[in-house]
């Protein structure tokens, strides 16, 4: 019965996949001046080069001139972001043994890394902050922020703001397909990063898709999902709202709610009804509901976790009489949301960790993005001469057996040599 509405992350259609395919070529043959046309095409905003990037002035400009409610919503979102990012900082290790071989592992932050906001006719702040504290926080080098110029050319002054107060870099009034391809090949005015971040349309994430490998990429985000498990302690209008929450982002964003109530399941469609005809957004709303909506009634809450584990959904909320058992027997869930005081869009905004997290089943093998996504780990080996000296018959014997003389002599060369006594080495303490 569920499997028709299991979402699964695939490949996008071909007319999509051709066209994006077209504008990474010419950006790579063509550089800025394919980035200009496909703009000039695509958003209609013919700009030079030249005035790609804001100015550092004008996003503290921004900053300063935003309502000051806005200001204090912002600063209070970094503030959270980041304390949250900082627990999950890795210092690497380095162990020496009584021979003074050294085993370890160094967490090196990435150069420079790319955020794609997406824009346009609208502004989204929080994307801003929820993809750049993070790279902060472990330490990037550098932050290159793109975003789609807005109707005349200019950018969100909240988004700015943002971007000033989170800690981005460099921002450029570009987006879409081209936007990614400038990012991962590098053009005269946009450098090339190591890794693009940041959710974006069917063609910026199909571009990212085709770019994998050139640079690294967070994940491939797919439309928006919540699945809501409710009891009878429920309130039908927190699941109504909160589906409606998650509904109103587009027409294929995916609500569920899976519920052992049938009294509550029966009471939920004309809930919804009554709330969606307040919403600016009704249109939206029941075309996303229509076409995505859920409700599944299950016997216990054992099966409500099963299907919810199944379903690997993004956001997933528990508004049951004791939550916290059920959260906890969660296994697959991009964030997940304990008790009716915790809405959905306290992640989105203000809780602390970051609101880019798996969609489309994912959950099941993705993680949230966090400090982690910005950080290489580099192994680091150490070996004595007589760690050398008792691993070398082990070493010789697996590399003849995989036929690799070369491997094997490597190691015999040194124990023809080797010295009475371990030389001096110095070790160092740290990475």
């Amino acid at each position: 019965m569920l499997a028709p509405h299991l979402a699964r992350i695939g490949g996008a259609d071909p007319d999509t996949a051709r066209a994006v395919r077209a504008i990474l070529d010419d950006v790579r043959a063509s550089r800025d001046a394919a980035v200009r046309e496909h703009t000039q095409r695509l958003d209609a905003v013919d700009l030079p080069p030249e005035q790609w990037e804001v100015p550092g002035v004008r996003c503290q400009d921004a900053l300063e001139t935003i309502p000051r409610a806005v200001r204090a919503a912002l600063e209070t979102a970094v503030r959270r972001v980041r304390d949250y990012h900082a627990r999950q900082v890795d210092e690497g290790f380095l162990e020496r043994d009584e021979h003074g071989t050294e085993i370890g592992m160094r967490v090196v932050p990435l150069d420079r890394v790319g955020l794609y906001v997406p824009g346009g006719k609208a502004a989204y702040p929080s994307t801003v902050i929820m993809n750049a504290v993070p790279a902060v926080v472990a330490g990037v080098a550098e932050i290159v922020m793109v975003t789609p110029p807005g109707r005349g050319g200019e950018t969100p002054g909240v988004v700015l703001a943002a971007a000033r107060l989170a800690g981005v870099d460099r921002v450029f009034r570009i987006g879409g397909a081209q936007a990614i391809a400038a990012l991962a090949y590098g053009t005269r005015t946009i450098p090339r990063v190591d890794k693009i971040v940041g959710p974006g349309n069917r063609f910026v994430t199909e571009a990212k898709r085709q770019v994998a490998g050139e640079v690294g990429i967070d994940m491939l985000a797919g439309p928006t999902e919540l699945l809501v498990i409710a009891d009878e302690n429920a309130d039908v209008r927190f699941v109504a709202a909160d589906m409606i929450a998650q509904a109103e982002h587009d027409e294929d964003a995916c609500a569920w709610c899976v519920t052992t109530s049938t009294a509550l399941a029966d009471a939920l469609e004309a809930e919804v009804a009554r709330q969606v005809a307040r919403s600016p957004r009704q249109a939206i709303v029941e075309r996303s509901l229509a076409g995505h909506g859920v409700v599944v009634v299950v016997p216990d809450l054992d099966s409500a976790v099963e299907v919810a584990n199944r379903r690997a959904p993004e956001h997933l909320e528990v508004l049951t009489r004791d939550p916290w058992p059920v959260a906890r027997r969660i296994r697959h869930a991009g964030a997940i949301f304990v008790g009716a005081s915790t809405p959905e869009p306290v992640g989105d905004y203000l809780a602390g960790p970051s609101h880019v997290l798996p969609t489309g089943g994912t959950a099941r093998y993705v993680s949230p993005l966090g400090v982690y996504d910005f950080v290489k780990r580099i192994s680091v080996i150490g070996y004595a001469e007589r760690q050398l000296a008792e691993d070398a018959a082990h070493i010789i014997a697996l590399a003849e057996a995989e036929g690799l003389f070369g491997h094997a002599e490597a190691v015999r060369i040194r124990m023809s040599d080797v010295r009475p006594q371990t030389s001096e080495v110095r070790h160092d303490t740290e990475l």
